[in-house]
């Protein structure tokens, strides 16, 4: 009887404290995350007035959703004072995206455990990662000049999903274009 309520109290302790990390880690998870970098031996970015767009790396399974990024970004580069070409820009813009699958896990019916009673169980959360890279490339030399990132859990809404790719492609170009220090 001994080993089965040290092993109990042991369970509890592990299933404590799997709570307390799933309760920590869930706003991180479910934030939107941009990052940009670019090339620093670039020393004027507004020289740039042209773009045009290449093929992109990897599109989405969803060519509507293609379209959505497209003119989510066209209308961001529009707003920095860019202008779109057909070919031949001073800038070559394309796109990345991926989805990957990502598993959590939450506890319910927990009621009682604080006092040692009560059984709840460990029910896994699947959600899928949405990631869009953004890439500025020298019409000249095609190198990489920026880049743009962004992550976010994806929705089973198109239109919410369309809101997160418009939100996340201004906040990659709200720096834009970028200040040497």
């Amino acid at each position: 009887m001994l080993n089965f309520e040290r092993n109990a109290s042991a369970m509890r302790r592990l299933l404590r404290l799997i709570i307390i990390a799933g309760s920590c880690a869930v706003p991180f998870a479910l934030a939107q995350k941009t990052t940009v970098d670019w090339d620093h031996n670039v020393t004027d970015f507004s020289s740039f007035k042209t773009y045009a767009w290449s093929k992109p790396v990897r599109p989405t399974p969803n060519p509507l959703m293609d379209q959505r990024i497209v003119a989510a970004i066209d209308s961001q580069l529009a707003a920095k004072g860019l202008q779109k070409r057909e070919s031949g820009g001073d800038l070559l813009v394309t796109y990345s995206a991926g989805v990957r699958r990502e598993t959590s896990a939450v506890a319910t019916g927990m009621g009682g455990w604080r006092m040692g009673g009560g059984m709840g169980r460990i029910d896994p959360i699947v959600e899928n990662q949405g990631t869009l890279v953004v890439d500025l490339s020298s019409g000249q030399n095609k190198n990489l000049l920026w880049r743009g990132t962004a992550a976010d859990t994806l929705s089973d809404s198109p239109d919410k999903n369309t809101k997160k790719i418009e939100k996340a492609v201004e906040k990659m170009f709200k720096n834009y274009p970028p200040k040497k220090k």
